[in-house]
Order: structure tokens, then C-alpha cells, then sequence
């Protein structure tokens, strides 16, 4: 496990890498059977919340693909949802292929993502909805949808998901600068995400990071 490190210093991609291996880690784990139940509190199957997952990390890559990322709209790749009320994605994995295929797609997004990030300049910038951003923000967005995805897949097994309080309160300090710095990092990284209370603070209902270069 990484040192702890100042949550001032930059998020890497090494960071994402962490992130995306010990939540395949984790999911490993889930029993055969739970994969189309429900996902904690969202309205999607564990099957369905991976391959957003990975549709996330997919999106975030191709958003810095081009020579002149988009400022004002996404790369428009089609999404398209396999029943109503699922998850709408551009990517998705062979049902035939089973969970360990669904993990495999998403290691596979993961390191698009991570190989994007590192090969773009800092000064890149690329269209999203919570803010133009340059390859650290969206490193770090990658980062919190692997983290608190990871938080619902597992709502409901017997399996536990604590990642590295440096790794969290880095991706607070880039995204969300408004948190409080006094507060366990994971959780508080969950509250910014409406998915817990802190002490005085009751849970979010609306949430957004901002996803803007910090100077």
C-alpha cells in the first residue's frame, strides 16, 4: 500500500491504477448470484453498474482523444441501454463472458483511461458537464466513480471496501474543495457524493464535483 502522501499533491495516474485494481479486487468476490440484484440504492443490477463503470472510464479517455478535444460537448459516440431504466453506454461487456469477462472489460477501460492521462499534456483540456478539464481532473473523476461504484456494488454482500484515506482525500482536494478537511477522507468522500452523513452534516440530495484545473 502507497504511503500516505500531502492531499495537496497531484492526483496520477498511478493513483487511477490503484483505484481500479483494488476495486476489481473486491468485486472478484461477488457471489454468481448477485450479479443482477440491485446495486445499493441505485436503480442498476451489479452487471449494469460495472459496465457504467467502465463506460465512464471509456468516455473520460476518448474525451481527450482527438488533436482539438471538445470544449463544449462529448466525443459523440452513440449509447445506446439494453433494457429500459439501465444504465445508457457506449460500451459493454458479453453476458456470455461472465463476471470475470465484465471485470476484464472494465480493467481494460481502466487503463485506457490511465494511458490517455498519461500521454496528454497538462495543459489539454477536454469538455464535461461538471466543468472543462485537463488529465488530472479527469484521472480523479475516474477515480471517485471507481471508489463510490465500488461502495454500491458491494451494499448488501460480505465484503469490505475501505480505500487509502491519502488516495481519498486527494481526489477531494481536486474535485471537491468546498469538503471539510477535518473528517475521515472516505467518508467524507461518500457524503460529497450523497451517499452518507457526517457528524453535523446530513447526507447531500444534490451533489456535483468541479472538474476545473486548479492553478
Amino acid at each position: 500500500m502507497p504511503a500516505p502522501t500531502d492531499p495537496r499533491s497531484p492526483v496520477t495516474p498511478d493513483d487511477l491504477d490503484l483505484a481500479v485494481r483494488l476495486s476489481v479486487d473486491v468485486l472478484r468476490a461477488v457471489r454468481q448470484t448477485a450479479w443482477d440484484e440491485q446495486a445499493g440504492t441505485l436503480e442498476w443490477t451489479r452487471w449494469e453498474t460495472v459496465e457504467h463503470l467502465g463506460d465512464d472510464f471509456f468516455a473520460y479517455a476518448v474525451q481527450m482523444g482527438p488533436s482539438t478535444p471538445p470544449s463544449t460537448g462529448h466525443v459523440p459516440f452513440t449509447a445506446t441501454r439494453r433494457r429500459a431504466g439501465g444504465p445508457a453506454n457506449s460500451v459493454h461487456a458479453e453476458r456470455d463472458s461472465g463476471p470475470a469477462g465484465l471485470l476484464q472489460t472494465l480493467e481494460a477501460n481502466g487503463a485506457l483511461l490511465s494511458a490517455m492521462v498519461r500521454m496528454k499534456p497538462p495543459h489539454t483540456r477536454a469538455f464535461h458537464v461538471y466543468g472543462v478539464s485537463d488529465p488530472e481532473g479527469f484521472a480523479a473523476m475516474g477515480i471517485v466513480e471507481a471508489l463510490v461504484h465500488t461502495h454500491d456494488l458491494i451494499q448488501g454482500l460480505d465484503l469490505r471496501w475501505n480505500p487509502p484515506a491519502d488516495l481519498c482525500a486527494r481526489v477531494l482536494t481536486r474535485l471537491f474543495p468546498e469538503a471539510p478537511t477535518d473528517t475521515d477522507p472516505w467518508t467524507t468522500l461518500l457524503w460529497a457524493t450523497g451517499r452518507a452523513d457526517l457528524p453535523g452534516r446530513s447526507a447531500l440530495t444534490k451533489w456535483r464535483w468541479d472538474g476545473t484545473p486548479r492553478d
